[in-house]
């Protein structure tokens, strides 16, 4: 059943399974926004009838094989990550479930590969795999960075065989994952059907659970057009309630979905609430059929636990478990095997702890905000893996490209600027100077971490940066592209910065390269938002034409920029956009970026 497009027969074959008899279990407290979800469906099955299972979530690990640094380093100031340190914690709330009487399925919500660290980009995602596979994944959904390199690639992920150009690693081959990817809403633009299983099947204690697995229906906006050009991105509540509507044609009544797409709650300082939740998964899950009582979320890197009403009004567990591998969701799931259905569901975020206590209960470090590891909390057989992959890169990842004065960080100022953000705009209009390039943009998403001044991966010493660290900030590989613009284009792709504005999904305000600057007013209507627009202090001309440098991303309307394809003349600069941040850093000490280019008027 996993490699058929069209499993409606094989689900009806395994729901004619013979069912099994289960264990014990305790009825779920009482659930608010500030506890960790816990959901009465139904009244509780006999005994003899009732069953128990297990899920293990996590969502978005983007290949965080070795450990979080800086500012991303902590959970709610835990400190958390690493693959091995993941497996560790996997692995044991396996064994937990199990010695509960549960069994124990582990699943993710998409982003597992894609805007890797070095250690797994340099080898196509591969060591991510790997790595998965070994700690036991059993079935995932598609994220939009499974399609980072394509549609092609990501088969290549989920069936195996050598990389087409770079062949395999020491030249011992690629096996493919041995869990499952679903892509439910991403078909073939002549076939009409997925590219991969839309849905999966397992059998939890003697009941059928189906497992529906999407990406978020606007996946083209967010990558690279050239590797999905012959696939479609479907809607997530009418794709999801087609699938499960099949599955409820053979008997499959208990369902969950794995759907990249989520949301977020308020600063409550609790990894498993659900305190003032708003997002685009609301009405997701508000249109749900009641046979989907788990939604295992992610694309939005925050933690929560939460009960949202469906189509029906019905409660419907809806879980993340924030990015990087840093939480794992536990989900327990009561069953009644007469009915075939979830009777009540209670989830809670566990934290990936990797870190050393001391005894007043803070955490040992070896400089301000460098954790000491637990050698106790590390899972064995993901260490040998990773240090395979870690000690094949070593030479590339650990040299020395330049330097810093202080932590650069990502962090936005309220006008959604960031001083890394400036300091890579700055680097890509350096980089592009032989183009005659005035001004660069750099879309704030493309930056996925801080730059750490005391961080050593390498031994190296503090302020010091290695490539390694270059290319966990900027680890896509985009090209960089100088075109020419108009001054009243221009304006047209800072209007679009909006949600709401000429198809802008969220609002996302641009990183801007120095000398050029602007304002804009929030409360004003859409479209005539920005304003006083200068370069180097002069007025930009509305019919002026002006050199303006991006990735190759952005310059192909990612993000929902559509605005930036007007840019004509367009050159390629050698080499990519993290090697423009490399000779920038080369150049260093480099300073924080001040943040004070944009003003936000209201």
């Amino acid at each position: 059943m996993r490699h058929l497009a069209l499993p409606a027969l094989a689900v009806a074959v395994v729901a004619t399974i013979p069912l099994s008899s289960g264990s014990n279990a305790s009825s779920a407290p009482a659930w608010t926004p500030l506890s960790p979800v816990s959901v009465n469906m139904a009244a509780a099955a006999p005994a003899g009838h009732a069953a128990y299972g297990n899920l293990l979530a996590f969502n978005d690990f983007h290949g965080a094989i070795d450990a979080p640094t800086g500012s991303g380093a902590a959970v709610l100031g835990t400190p958390a990550g690493g693959v091995e340190y993941l497996a560790h914690w996997v692995k044991k709330l396996r064994a937990e479930g199990e010695a509960a009487g549960q069994e124990v399925v582990t699943v993710g919500a998409g982003d597992m590969i894609g805007a890797t660290p070095l250690v797994s980009a340099a080898f196509h995602d591969e060591p991510t795999i790997e790595l998965l596979s070994e700690l036991g994944l059993d079935v995932s959904s598609v994220g939009n960075h499974e399609f980072d390199e394509g549609v092609t690639e990501l088969q290549r992920m989920q069936h195996g065989g050598c990389h087409p150009v770079d062949g395999c690693f020491a030249g011992d081959g690629f096996a493919g994952a041995e869990f499952q990817y679903l892509a439910a809403n991403v078909t073939d633009k002549r076939t009409k059907l997925p590219i991969l299983p839309p849905v999966d099947v397992k059998i939890i204690d003697g009941v059928p659970v189906g497992f529906i697995g999407m990406t978020l229906e606007g996946t083209p906006g967010i990558v690279n057009p050239a590797g999905i050009t012959k696939v479609d991105f479907r809607d997530e509540v009418e794709t999801a309630n087609l699938w499960s509507g099949l599955l409820r044609l053979v008997g499959i009544k208990a369902q969950v979905l794995l759907l990249h797409e989520g949301g977020q709650q308020g600063a409550t300082g609790n990894i498993s609430t659900c305190d003032g939740f708003t997002g685009v998964i609301s009405p997701i899950v508000a249109g749900l059929r009641d046979e989907i009582g788990v939604v295992v979320s992610g694309h939005t890197h925050r933690f929560y636990s939460c009960s949202l009403p469906n189509k029906s009004g019905k409660p419907v567990v809806v879980t993340s478990a924030g990015t990087n591998g840093q939480l794992v969701t536990d989900i327990t799931l009561n069953m009644d095997r007469r009915s075939r259905t979830f009777t009540s569901i209670e989830a809670h975020n566990v934290v990936v702890e990797n870190g050393v206590r001391n005894a007043d209960g803070t955490w040992q470090t070896t400089a301000p905000g460098v954790f000491v590891r637990n050698p106790a909390l590390v899972d064995p057989a993901a260490k040998t893996i990773a240090d395979k992959y870690r000690t094949a890169v070593a030479p590339l990842a650990n040299r020395i490209v330049g330097s810093v004065s202080a932590d650069i960080v990502r962090d936005v100022v309220p006008s959604g600027e960031s001083p890394l953000g400036d300091v890579i705009a700055d680097a890509q209009l350096a980089w592009t100077a032989s183009a005659g390039a005035q001004l660069a943009l750099m879309n704030p998403g493309g930056i996925r971490a801080a730059i750490t001044y005391a961080n050593s991966p390498g031994g190296e010493a503090p302020g010091q940066v290695t490539y390694g660290e270059a290319f966990t900030v900027q680890p896509f590989n985009n090209l960089v592209v100088t075109a020419s613009l108009t001054g009243a284009q221009l304006d047209a792709v800072l209007e679009q910065q909006f949600a709401g504005h000429a198809g802008q999904n969220t609002t996302k305000i641009l990183q801007i390269s120095a000398g050029f600057t602007y304002s804009y007013d929030s409360t004003l209507p859409l479209g005539s938002r920005v304003s006083d627009l200068k370069l180097n202090g002069t007025p930009i001309d509305p019919a002026a034409s002006y050199k303006v440098t991006t990735n190759d991303f952005l310059a192909n309307g990612g993000d929902n920029f559509t605005a930036l394809t007007a840019g004509t003349g367009r050159v390629y600069a050698p080499g990519f956009d993290v090697d423009a941040l490399v000779a920038h850093l080369a150049t260093g000490p480099i300073t924080p970026g001040p943040a004070n280019r944009i003003t936000k008027l209201g």
